[in-house]
């Protein structure tokens, strides 16, 4: 099940505070809220306090458990009015947190030890591949010899 909390009309631009939602993206609760705690910046603040409300929003709305949260979607959008044709000077935004407690989404960490597996992997198919490989470059050689040294075109 989702759970979501907005924060509207942030006096912050959507820029800086997308720096802090791309980190917490994918995190679990406890661990999302730790990292917040401890980034100096202002966006930190404004961002814990909506995960804070999310959270309390999935205790006593959707009767959900803290543990098993995860932190879906950290989402920032530009407060104006569609179709407007002037510049905003004073910057705000809108800051959306989804939580669910369906399976963790890939984070950034277990993106990178996936991509270390699989380069590993390779580099092992590599190691036995390439005596496959120069087998076939030596065919490959031979069948283009053989194309070269036919001497005319054949009639169909």
């Amino acid at each position: 099940m989702e759970v979501r909390s907005i924060y509207r009309y942030a006096r912050i631009s959507p820029f800086k505070v997308r720096e802090v939602t791309r980190e917490i993206q994918g995190l679990p609760v406890s661990a999302a809220l730790d990292l917040l705690a401890f980034t100096p910046k202002k966006a930190a603040s404004l961002i814990g306090k909506t995960l804070k409300s999310a959270v309390a929003n999935a205790e006593n709305n959707a009767n959900l458990k803290v543990d098993g949260l995860v932190v879906k979607e950290a989402v920032v959008g530009i407060a104006r009015a569609r179709g407007s044709g002037s510049r905003i000077l004073k910057r705000t935004s809108h800051i959306r947190i989804v939580l669910s407690d369906e399976i963790p989404i890939e984070t950034r960490e277990t993106k990178k030890a996936k991509k270390k597996q699989e380069e590993k992997a390779a580099k092992k198919e590599g190691a036995t591949g390439e005596a496959a490989e120069k087998t076939t470059a030596k065919a490959e050689k031979k069948t283009s010899k053989a194309k070269k040294t036919g001497k005319g075109k054949t009639k169909q």
